[in-house]
This record gives C-alpha cells, sequence and structure tokens, in this order.
C-alpha cells in the first residue's frame, strides 16, 4: 500500500531525511532484509516450535515458495490479509510468506469475532483471510466463510495447514525471481503491516507500520538487548501482534538470532524453552505465575535475560527471578512505535521499578500535562507522549481521532500517565496508569495502578485490579478485585496491609470482590468496564 494514500498520514518529509541520514530508516523492504539475513545465517535455527523447526536456508526457501503461490492466486502486491492464527511455526512461514507477495498482513487475533473482524476488514478492504482449522471451542474457517458474505472486496479464505499446496509447482530458483520482481516494485516507503490499537473500547483502530521503520524498530530492540547470533528468544503469547512480530520475529533474525516459539500453556512451552536453549524469555503479565511452575527451573538453565511486561512488577516477582540468578528487566511498548527497555547497563533499582528509557537514540518523549502540551518537571506525573522514527504520525482513515490523538507538533498522545524519575545519575521512565483509569474520591485522584502495586505486595496476592465506582456522597470510591492463594482477604485484611505500607487513607481499597481470573479484553488488558460492571451487579 502506497504511502500516497490519503488515509494515511505520512512522516514529516524532513524527519524522513533525518532518520535516513542517521542510518536508522534502510532502502530494502522486509522481505529483502530478511532474505538478507538468511543469506548470510543460512544454517542457523531460525525458528523451534512445538510443531517442528527451520533454520533460515529453510524458511527462506519455504518463503519463497508460497509467495510465488499467493501470486499465482491472483493476489496482487498491496492486498490487505487478515491474519487470525496462533503461535506456529507455518504461522511464521505464512508472515514472511504474505510479505514476500507483496501484501499487506492485518495482524488480527484468533480470538476476534464478526464485531471486530467485520469492520476492521472494511476499513482496511482485506482481500484474503488467512485462519486456522482445528481451533479448539470455534472454526475459524467456517467463520471466516461466513465473513465472505456481502463482504466488498473479501475474495480469498486461505487455511494455514494448506499453504504448503501454494507454489508446490514452482521450482526455488523461479520463486526468488517471482519474489526479486515483487520486491523491486515496492518502496521501503510503503506500508507493511497493519497493527491494531490496544484500546479497551470500541473496535480496534488500524496503524500502519512501514517497510523501514518496521524493521529499524525491530533492530533497535535486538541492540537494546545485546543479541547475537547464538541468542534465542522465547516467546509465549500471541506471535501476530505488535510484540510478537517486533519482539520475537524481526528483532531475532534481524541479527539471525533464533526465535523458540511457545504458546500460553506453560506445560508444553517450559519443556521447549529447555530443549532449545532460550537465552531470553519475555513473560507478559498473563505467566509472571511461571517461576512458580514445576518445570520453570529447568526451563530457565540457559535463560540469561528474563523482561517482564504488560502490567506494573511486582516487587516479590522480579526479587524472586534475581534470587535465582536470573538478569531481569522491563519493556513497555505500543503498536504505535514507542518502545521502553531497562536494558543491560542499567541499575537494579530502574530496572525494578521503571520501565526504563527508549530504545533509538532520536526517540522524543515529553511528559506532559493531560490535555495540554506544557511539559511537567522530572517527578511530577503527566500524559507520557512521543514521536520518533518507529512512532505512528496517524492512525489510518481517523482524522477526527488523530486531531486529539497528537499534538500539534506531531507528538503521539499515548493516553499513559507517567513519570520520569532520577536513578543514579540517570532519568528513567515508570508508568503509573492511564489518565482515564483514575478514581475521583471527593476530589483526590487516585491512580488504580498505583493501588494495584500496593495490592500485589500482600504475599498472597496473585493478580489484583482496582476500579471506581459510584458514591453518592464522594463521587467515587474503589473497588479492588483480587485473586488470592488460600482463603480470601477480607476489607479489614487489606486495611492492614496498606496500614503497615503507611499509604495515605484516602487510596485504600474501600471494597473488596474475588474472582478466580481477572477478566481481559481481546488484546490482553484487564477489562475494567466489565470490572465496574461486575461491582455495579455487586456480585462477584
Amino acid at each position: 500500500m502506497k504511502g500516497t494514500d490519503p488515509r494515511l498520514v505520512p512522516y514529516p518529509p524532513a524527519f524522513v531525511a533525518r532518520y535516513r541520514e542517521a542510518g536508522l530508516w534502510g532502502d530494502r523492504t522486509i522481505a529483502d532484509e530478511f532474505h538478507a539475513v538468511a543469506k548470510v545465517h543460512p544454517d542457523r535455527l531460525a525458528v523451534a516450535g512445538l510443531d517442528s523447526r527451520l533454520s533460515f536456508r529453510e524458511l527462506d526457501a519455504r518463503t519463497d515458495v508460497l509467495a510465488a503461490g499467493l501470486a499465482e492466486l491472483g493476489l496482487e502486491p498491496g492486498d490487505p490479509v487478515l491474519f487470525q492464527v496462533t503461535n506456529r511455526v507455518g504461522s511464521v512461514v505464512a508472515w514472511y510468506g504474505v510479505l514476500k507477495a507483496g501484501l499487506v498482513p492485518v495482524c488480527t487475533l484468533a480470538a476476534h469475532r464478526g464485531h471486530e473482524i467485520g469492520a476492521i476488514s472494511r476499513r482496511v478492504g482485506a482481500v484474503a483471510h488467512l485462519v486456522e482449522a482445528g481451533n479448539r471451542g470455534f472454526d475459524l474457517v467456517g467463520f471466516a466463510h461466513d465473513q465472505q458474505v456481502g463482504h466488498p472486496t473479501l475474495r480469498h479464505v486461505l487455511v494455514l495447514d494448506e499453504l504448503a499446496t501454494l507454489g508446490a509447482d514452482v521450482d526455488p530458483a523461479t520463486a526468488r525471481k517471482v519474489v526479486d520482481g515483487i520486491q523491486q516494485g515496492i518502496d521501503p516507503d510503503d506500508v507493511a503491516v497493519f497493527q491494531l490499537s490496544g484500546g479497551t473500547t470500541g473496535v480496534p483502530k488500524v496503524i500502519p507500520r512501514l517497510h523501514a521503520e518496521y524493521w529499524y524498530n525491530a533492530v533497535e530492540y535486538a541492540r537494546s538487548w545485546d543479541w547475537t547470533p547464538d541468542t534465542r528468544v522465547a516467546h509465549l503469547i500471541p506471535i501476530i501482534h505488535n510484540a510478537g512480530i517486533t519482539c520475537a520475529v524481526h528483532a531475532p533474525h534481524s541479527v539471525g538470532a533464533a526465535l523458540v516459539l511457545g504458546t500460553a500453556d506453560l506445560d508444553l512451552s517450559l519443556p521447549l524453552l529447555a530443549e532449545a536453549g532460550a537465552t531470553h524469555v519475555l513473560l507478559g503479565h498473563g505467566h509472571f505465575g511461571a517461576p512458580g511452575h514445576p518445570t520453570f527451573d529447568a526451563a530457565a538453565h540457559s535463560l540469561t535475560q528474563v523482561v517482564l511486561s504488560g502490567t506494573k512488577v511486582p516487587p516479590a516477582l522480579f526479587d524472586g527471578l534475581e534470587r535465582r540468578g536470573l538478569w531481569s528487566a522491563q519493556l513497555f511498548g505500543m503498536g504505535e512505535g514507542l518502545m521502553l527497555t531497562t536494558r543491560p547497563g542499567t541499575p537494579r533499582a530502574a530496572r525494578a521499578t521503571t520501565v526504563g528509557t527508549p530504545i533509538s537514540e532520536l526517540d522524543e518523549v515529553r511528559v506532559l500535562a493531560p490535555g495540554t502540551e506544557d511539559e511537567v518537571p522530572d517527578g511530577e506525573i503527566g500524559e507520557l507522549c512521543c514521536r520518533g522514527p518507529y512512532t505512528l504520525r496517524g492512525y489510518l482513515d481517523a482524522p477526527g481521532h488523530n486531531a486529539r490523538a497528537f499534538t500539534s507538533d506531531g507528538f503521539y498522545r499515548t493516553g499513559d500517565l507517567a513519570v520520569i524519575t532520577g536513578i543514579e545519575g540517570g532519568r528513567y521512565i515508570a508508568i503509573e496508569g492511564r489518565i482515564k483509569d483514575l478514581i475521583n474520591r471527593g476530589g483526590e485522584k487516585i491512580s488504580a495502578e498505583e493501588v494495584e502495586l500496593l495490592l500485589l505486595r500482600h504475599p498472597r496476592v496473585r493478580n489484583a485490579a482496582v476500579v471506581a465506582v459510584p458514591d453518592p456522597r464522594l463521587g467515587e470510591r474503589s473497588c479492588a478485585f483480587l485473586v488470592v492463594d488460600g482463603e480470601p482477604l477480607t476489607l479489614v485484611d487489606i486495611q492492614e496491609h496498606f496500614a503497615q505500607l503507611q499509604v495515605a487513607k484516602f487510596k485504600w481499597p474501600e471494597r473488596v470482590e474475588h474472582l478466580a481470573e481477572i477478566p481481559r479484553t481481546l488484546v490482553g488488558k484487564v477489562d475494567k468496564k466489565h470490572l465496574q460492571a461486575i461491582a455495579a451487579e455487586g456480585v462477584s
């Protein structure tokens, strides 16, 4: 998809020139970048999954043939392809094959249904829908065919396990020539991928990612962790998502390193980590309990980096990993671009309590008073805003929203509350919640995430979420939803905990509910609207 599409907001030419002159943006497509790496590291492991393994040579050749097969189907460069697949090696093959065919992956989730897929597919003009057969509990193949009915552009349903038949009659040399011809017609500043926003309301917004900036994002991420071709990067959360593609597919492959592709099932994935010799693992909030799994220590024997992401990191988790000799760090990122890491060399206190610093030297970060363009001093909480060489300049076809989501000089308003704090002479960013995730108790603004972190310091609290509930006198009060080990905790138990921590009393939760698990949205964020509905009903 060309950068001249009027639905796109381009990077200003002066910034494009700056990023290229600095050597950040390259002049190749993602497909060509991957092919260049594969030629340098042909016999190294590219991906190891629960179903198979492929070297760079094998992955490169197989995806060439798939691209030729997709072209034979009549799919043309720029055509968007919906991805609804899970963590399988075949999904990685499909990813590069689609890119090599000049097509644009649209990163939906296997959990999305008609409400999301219908709106997203029409917004991008999807031409094909790639799904996986045999999903437990839902027929994605049948669903994809249903989505074609009345759709103005959706012509093809592709099934992951059947992709091997595409291009089967094309020899590898011919397939390579087909790919070369396709890639020569694509500009590195064209749209490569459509990612989706992580908002908790409505249909996700569409995030255009360009070939040059998206590959650079991955290169810089790998550099932030000092990865080499000997690194083996384990990933357990959905792969067709920004963190999965950037941090687990493109980033290791940019340096000739391997992806160890697991799933959310620790019983299956931890033995894979052990057998594959994983050296790096990203643990999202859903896997913060992994160190308590009986096979975790065996899986961790080769780990040199454990990165925690997705929510405030409980101090007990961080301390427990480090006591095991596992160097631990944090990541904060978004599909819109900006990534912050506590990379090697970051002081322990910063690694434990902040998400670090931007990965690029040309990332620009400001903390602004919410609703303004006024910077707040270090130490004060404000809205995290950013622009840089891999942060979007506008959502697809969303002029009204873009007018609110960006400052007058192009900084993206993330909606996250942040504070810049000084530690051992450095300036590090801590995330303090969301702008709308505040409880207004009689005029006192309480950060829900601050209270959640305090709750997580209780030895029996495994997970916590805090929401505002209406109050006729104070306007709002806080309700804490807890997942605990053992018997339920009473409100008195929580009050005693907060008293021991010497927390201001207006921040104490005033109601406690217990759940087996905290509900989450389709993109993995805590579903606070659902929790507020539970609180309003008075049942848990």
